[in-house]
């Protein structure tokens, strides 16, 4: 399980931790990642994913798991995100009966 949120790609950054004195510390910077389960209204089901808090912030504001796909670029979201980006255009595209 890789530090790296599945849907904006945001992952480890690593730079120094400087104290009052300047003395330079090399550090590791985590991103705040979180499980959670989305609701997909296309799918008609739940999805589990490991994102970031900032992450959820912004599928909140854009209005669900759905619509935060349909825009998001494909090269950011992980393999699993993908499949699922694939499977929401299908059913988006598909005529309802």
């Amino acid at each position: 399980m890789s530090r790296r949120c599945e849907l904006t790609g945001k992952g480890v950054q690593s730079g120094n931790l400087v104290s009052h004195s300047n003395r330079k510390t090399k550090t590791r910077f985590l991103p705040n990642l979180v499980n959670v389960t989305l609701a997909s209204e296309a799918l008609a089901r739940s999805v589990r994913l490991r994102i970031s808090a900032a992450a959820l912030r912004s599928v909140e504001h854009r209005g669900g798991l759905d619509a935060f796909l349909v825009k998001a670029k494909s090269e950011e979201l992980s393999q699993n995100a993908r499949t699922l980006k694939r499977e929401i255009e299908k059913k988006q595209a598909a005529p309802s009966a």
